[in-house]
């Protein structure tokens, strides 16, 4: 019997013994799949994360680059502006030079051209003797010489009728011509 109790007691322990090493190897064999199972969503959550700082990276540079290109059209187009506005100031010197002594006759005689005379005021900001002698051939074919608070620099054409004027004032010569100078690419 003891024999057998020895049986028994070596029976029940190497059962014990393989359900416990079979158990081990079942616990093991969960770890094992769940450590993987952890390294895979790692690994993907770490690919998600670069995808992610790539595409991060990618809309950066873009922004950058289109940062860049605004920041260069800004750059070109106050530059035109100021080139602009030197070409206006040259403008309206040249043009304010021009509307006195000779210059001045020579226009308003070139706006009447082919026109009766007599119908015409001219309105300018100071009347001088000298202008007066210029076109006295003019004043006394009936055109009207007089001064005018609204023309600074060049003169104003009237008819005497009221039915309009051509403005040949500096400011209105700059407001013909800037379009043109406007138009000029850089």
């Amino acid at each position: 019997m003891e024999l057998q109790i020895k049986d028994l007691v070596s029976s029940i322990r190497k059962d014990g013994i393989d359900a416990a090493n079979a158990e081990a190897e079942s616990i093991l064999a969960e770890a094992r799949q769940k450590a993987a199972s952890i390294i895979e969503d790692a690994k993907e959550e770490a690919k998600q994360h670069k995808d992610a700082t790539e595409k991060e990276i990618d809309i950066l540079k873009e922004s950058a680059k289109v940062g860049a290109e605004q920041a260069k059209r800004d750059a070109v187009l106050s530059f035109k502006a100021e080139i602009q506005k030197e070409f206006e100031k040259i403008l309206a010197a040249d043009v304010r030079k021009e509307f006195s002594g000779e210059s001045l006759t020579t226009l308003i005689r070139a706006a009447m051209a082919e026109e009766d005379v007599g119908e015409y005021a001219v309105e300018i900001a100071e009347v001088s003797e000298e202008l007066k002698q210029q076109l006295a051939e003019e004043i006394r074919n009936g055109l009207e010489i007089r001064p005018s608070k609204e023309v600074q620099q060049g003169f104003r054409l009237s008819a005497k009728d009221g039915s309009g004027f051509f403005d040949c004032s500096d400011e209105a010569i700059m407001e013909m011509l800037m379009p043109y100078f406007r138009e000029l690419e850089f």
